[in-house]
C-alpha cells in the first residue's frame, strides 16, 4: 500500500498541495493520503484526497511524535515533535513496517509537502 503524507498550513492553495504530492512523484498508485488528525478536515486537504480517489487516514499527532524522519524542520520538530509532518504521516498510515520511498518535497511557496510511504498497511 502506498500512501501519501501531507503538511501545509492552513491557508493552504489546492495547487500548492497538488504542486508538493507531484514533486514527492505524483497520486499515480496511492492507496490513501494522510496528515495530522487536526488539519485532516481541512476542505482544500478533502478536495485533493476526492481528486485523488483516495480516503483520508487521519494520524493522531503523538503517533506522529514517535516517529523519525530523514528530513528535519526546525519549526515542525518543535510544534509536532518530529521532523517532517509529511514524511511521519506517509509512514504511519502505510504501516508498521513502512518505508519512505519519497522524502519531503515542498511547494515553491513552501506551504505544502509532501512524502510517499509503501508499506504493508496498518
Amino acid at each position: 500500500m502506498k500512501v501519501a503524507g501531507l503538511g501545509f498550513k492552513r491557508d493552504v492553495a489546492l495547487a500548492s498541495l497538488r504542486e508538493a504530492l507531484a514533486a514527492a512523484g505524483g497520486a499515480e498508485g496511492l492507496a490513501a493520503v494522510a496528515t495530522v488528525s487536526d488539519k485532516a478536515d481541512a476542505e482544500v486537504f478533502k478536495q485533493l484526497a476526492r481528486e485523488c480517489g483516495v480516503p483520508i487516514k487521519a494520524v493522531p499527532a503523538d503517533v506522529l511524535a514517535s516517529i523519525d524522519t530523514p528530513t528535519q524542520s526546525k519549526l515542525v520538530v518543535e510544534k509536532f515533535g518530529t521532523g517532517s509532518l509529511a514524511e511521519a504521516a506517509a509512514l504511519a498510515a502505510a504501516g508498521p513496517r513502512a518505508r519512505l520511498i519519497a522524502t519531503r518535497a515542498v511547494s515553491q511557496d513552501r506551504t505544502a509537502t509532501a512524502a510517499i510511504a509503501e508499506g504493508d498497511g496498518p
